[in-house]
């Protein structure tokens, strides 16, 4: 009964409701070592429009999030590489895990001449959040929707206005009945949360105050985790923690003039690991039981050898593994920050990586996923390529990997065999 349940489902093993999984990257997962356009693809969907939000599963299903745009055009404008368009228009999808069917599709706001992003972002880039019945869907200043995860019904929409400068990137976190969302923009910084039931504001908290001439050096992109029953949030310049009732401010600590910072922290034993952003990126350990600032007083190490701005660092083992935007794979010890091995891997990297069987899995922007055991020394198991670009951070769920290019979604698993 159980592995006719499994079946039916399409899915075993845990779910991945949010960004990096319900684990921090880490998969309760055992999804194949090898694949290419033509093998251990179970099935390819082709998904309207583009988006580079994470997909998320939740019993059975995938949610993302897209945006079908018309007129697009890359041009420079002031320092960033940027892309801008005549129409977005923002919505959702929901695909069966087992078979790549599209569910449902629904366009939630038409926009003209929507804000430009920039050029490694969309106009729909943060992950969706899914719980039992609601999937949470944010596309930063235009708007945040819930919707009904069956049907893909509009329960509630909520538009808090802000001025990304390069478009939206934070990613939601679901916790006790809240969306707590960061809002790190070019004119103003905070932290809130959102009655997950209702959408109705409950808290909102200013970041540490900044010292920048520019609006470029105070945005910011980064995700919050949950660490010892605290928000943490890296920021432009700061990273705080917070109390998940109230929003209060528990500790901060300046990184340095970091900003424009993708990367989401990890956390255990008491210790944040966390990168810095633009414009060098570093690898910050604080210990997170402090209070008030603790810049002088809860720093363990720092680290500038090929750090992402971008891509999130795994931990396990005592070991973090991390990939820089230019594609050098590091292991380091935990402990002190110091490199145990280093590899090229070929291609720029966005995307985060995941652990899964003891392997960690690496994901280039142009569709090449390096395998590697997770050891002191450097042991690449493969190196596997589909039809990029891959920008969106896969999810791993069962015995399948789950990955998301600009146009399709991918179900990566093996071959059937006769017990399954």
């Amino acid at each position: 009964m159980i592995l006719l349940l499994l079946a039916l489902s399409g899915v075993e093993g845990q779910d991945w409701p949010g960004f990096r999984g319900p684990n921090q990257g880490h998969a309760d997962a055992h999804p194949p070592v090898e694949w290419s356009e033509t093998k251990n693809v179970a099935w390819k969907t082709a998904v309207p429009g583009r988006g580079r939000s994470s997909p998320v599963l939740l019993g059975g299903k995938i949610f993302v999030t897209r945006a079908i745009e018309r007129g697009v055009v890359r041009k420079r404008i002031g320092p960033d590489d940027m892309q801008t368009a005549e129409h977005a228009a923002v919505g959702a999808a929901c695909l069966d895990a087992a078979t790549g069917k599209i569910l449902w599709d629904v366009t939630l706001r038409e926009v003209d001449a929507p804000d430009p992003v920039h050029w490694f972002n969309s106009w729909a880039t943060p992950t969706p959040a899914v719980e039992p019945g609601r999937v949470y869907c944010d596309f930063g200043g235009v708007g945040t929707w819930c919707l009904d995860a069956e049907t893909g019904k509009v329960l509630w929409e909520k538009v808090i206005p802000m001025d990304h400068q390069v478009g939206p990137g934070s990613s939601l976190l679901l916790h006790e009945k809240k969306l707590i969302l960061v809002r790190d923009g070019r004119q103003e910084q905070g932290v809130l949360a959102l009655d997950a039931a209702t959408g109705d504001p409950l808290w909102k908290t200013p970041r540490p105050p900044i010292e920048a001439s520019g609006g470029n050096a105070k945005k910011s992109f980064s995700t919050p985790i949950l660490a010892d029953g605290r928000i943490v949030a890296t920021g432009p310049h700061w990273i705080a923690a917070y109390e998940p009732s109230t929003g209060k401010e528990v500790w901060r600590l300046k990184h340095g003039p970091g900003f424009s910072i993708g990367s989401v922290p990890v956390a255990a034993g008491g210790t944040v690991y966390f990168s810095t952003g633009c414009m060098r990126p570093n690898l910050l350990a604080v210990k997170a039981d402090g209070a008030g600032d603790v810049t002088s007083t809860h720093l363990l190490w720092r680290s500038q050898k090929g750090i992402p701005v971008m891509s999130s660092p795994l931990l396990s083992g005592g070991r973090l593994y991390y990939v820089s935007d230019e594609g050098i794979a590091t292991s380091a010890d935990a402990a002190t920050g110091s490199p145990l091995w280093q590899e090229r891997l070929g291609e720029g990297h966005l995307a985060s990586p995941i652990l899964a069987s003891g392997r960690v899995y690496f994901f280039g922007r142009e569709g090449k996923t390096s395998v590697f055991k997770a050891t002191d020394t450097a042991e690449r198991l493969a190196e596997n390529k589909l039809d990029g670009p891959l920008i969106a951070s896969p999810a791993a769920v069962g015995k399948a990997l789950f990955i998301r290019t600009d146009t399709h979604v991918y179900r990566i698993e093996g071959p059937k065999t006769n017990d399954q």
